[in-house]
């Protein structure tokens, strides 16, 4: 199997703590890197001086830190705009721009013709939708969840396309702090409108995506261990899924392997289903420290880079074979504080190497890191 090391090649101090970062997936924008941080100093203070005193666990630890943090006053955040340069190796900073505690965000992948669009959720409860024009990110709709809540927050999101590659239709799914989750409908003519919502969770709804396989089903996952699938045209629940051990905190579909679902826990595990049959995993890893976020490479899809809270950022080798065995390939210790966002750069043409970027970032150390990853026996 191939081990494959990380070389950091850039290391940018964000000011405030990290929560996703997202390379632009658009044909002519992928040297595009966007990042959505929080600043809620005071709350996390506290909740350190509470962990050490009463012996917290860590997963609540850092549940309390994105949850209440966000609900005692919103918190204030701030979405960076970056440009990386594979040949300098250089990271530019574009663009930043004040706003809400951004929790998740995810561009769109768009077609040649149009603009990027980036979708953010944050601490009020709202979802928020960008259009990257000139270097510089402009809103061009934004929607409160639910009103009738005041300290209800945004947790996480996918969105997909309807219809055909050129159709202007998109669909965005939305998890929120009351263990909801929210369906919108976005068009460019009438901008944002919410058209469901569904009772998923018993406590906050870490995770949801849409299922790349049937535009019929979406899944989510919560802090009550569940994992849940829902069909849309019935909105009715088709199946719960107990397997985890904590909170389900990550969710892919895999684009390129039917029948395959990932999860990331709290428990450290990553878990692999086949869709078909959900009572059990196919295979489970354990990768440390618990999983916020799974991105499947760009390029293959074989290697799932993890952000595993409080041990590392792994790549997890799903192998080329029927038989998926997965494997830590890679390792990258280079925060100190909770690593948190991932993603691949898809700006790279791949070579006989296969050699890759990535983008890391840390929650407690506000350290944005582009890193090279290349076959071990390479560097």
């Amino acid at each position: 199997m191939q081990k494959l090391n990380f070389m950091t090649l850039k290391s940018v101090h964000t000011e405030y703590s990290a929560d996703s970062v997202e390379w632009c997936p658009h044909p002519h924008f992928q040297s595009y890197l966007a990042c959505g941080t929080n600043h809620i100093w005071l709350v996390r203070l506290l909740l350190e001086a509470a962990a050490m005193l009463l012996s917290f666990s860590w997963h609540n630890n850092v549940k309390d830190v994105v949850v209440d943090g966000g609900s005692g006053g919103g918190g204030v955040g701030r979405i960076y705009l970056y440009r990386f340069c594979s040949t300098t190796k250089q990271l530019q900073e574009i663009y930043p721009m004040e706003t809400a505690a951004i929790l998740d965000m995810k561009w769109l992948r768009t077609q040649s013709e149009d603009n990027p669009l980036l979708a953010a959720v944050n601490s009020f409860g709202q979802v928020e939708l960008y259009e990257m024009k000139d270097d510089i990110l402009r809103m061009i709709s934004n929607l409160e969840l639910n009103p009738i809540y005041d300290n209800i927050l945004a947790l996480s999101l996918d969105w997909r396309r309807l219809g055909c590659s050129t159709s202007q239709q998109f669909q965005i799914l939305i998890s929120d702090s009351k263990g909801g989750l929210n369906l919108i409908d976005y068009k460019p003519e009438l901008g944002l409108k919410k058209v469901d919502t569904f009772s998923a969770h018993g406590f906050e709804a870490w995770t949801c995506a849409f299922y790349k396989w049937d535009i019929n089903r979406i899944y989510s996952g919560g802090d009550d261990i569940l994992l849940q699938a829902y069909d849309l045209r019935s909105s009715s629940r088709i199946f719960t899924s107990k397997s985890h051990n904590a909170g389900v905190t990550s969710l892919l579909s895999h684009s390129m392997r039917e029948y395959l679902l990932l999860t990331g826990s709290y428990d450290e595990h990553l878990r692999i289903f086949d869709t078909r049959s959900m009572k059990a995993p196919l295979e489970q890893l354990n990768l440390g420290g618990g999983i916020w976020r799974l991105q499947a490479d760009p390029f293959q899809g074989d290697r799932i880079l993890a952000a595993c809270m409080y041990h590392n950022f792994s790549i997890v080798q799903l192998s080329n074979e029927e038989l998926i065995v997965p494997t830590i390939v890679g390792e990258y210790f280079a925060h100190k504080g909770i690593y948190y966002g991932a993603d691949w750069c898809r700006n790279i043409k791949c070579n006989e190497n296969q050699d890759f970027y990535v983008a890391t970032w840390s929650f407690y150390d506000h350290k944005l890191n582009v890193a090279h990853v290349k076959d071990a026996q390479l560097f």
